[in-house]
């Protein structure tokens, strides 16, 4: 049985990143913990003090399917590429024709860049662009394939 698991991205703003990756990927804020109506009754519950209650926020994918996502403030910025890093599929895979899939990676591409992606870099495959790499607003590399 695989072990569940979330991914946890630093940041400085939880609650602006969050609001690009919930675009990005199609998730939405997570609901509440069962047995909570609220994130503030769950925060309440716990002692979290009312001024560390924005230091964070949480996305989850609506089919309940794909990982968690949170996003944890923290004081130092991103001073290096990242180690990991997402891949946001909407091609459809090189399975699918590249002029089926080419047209859905620049929308995307166009989509995150008007919510404050930047372009990195377009790689090319056998002469072809193929994936766009991007940085979301807090600088994290991520491509669009």
């Amino acid at each position: 049985m695989a072990t569940e698991w979330s991914l946890t991205i630093d940041c400085a703003r939880p609650a602006k990143l969050a609001e690009f990756w919930a675009l990005a990927l199609g998730y939405v804020q997570a609901p509440p913990r069962v047995g909570f109506g609220s994130w503030d009754e769950w925060f309440t519950h716990y002692g979290v003090p009312e001024e560390e209650r924005d230091q964070a926020a949480y996305l989850s994918d609506p089919d309940g399917v794909r990982p968690n996502l949170s996003f944890l403030q923290v004081p130092e910025g991103k001073t290096v590429k990242n180690r990991l890093h997402l891949d946001v599929q909407v091609g459809g895979g090189r399975e699918t024709p590249w002029e089926v899939r080419w047209p859905r990676v620049i929308e995307a591409v166009e989509r995150l860049i008007a919510a404050g992606a930047t372009v990195i870099r377009e790689d090319e495959l056998r002469g072809k662009p193929d994936h766009v790499v991007m940085a979301d607003p807090e600088g994290n590399e991520f491509c669009v394939l």
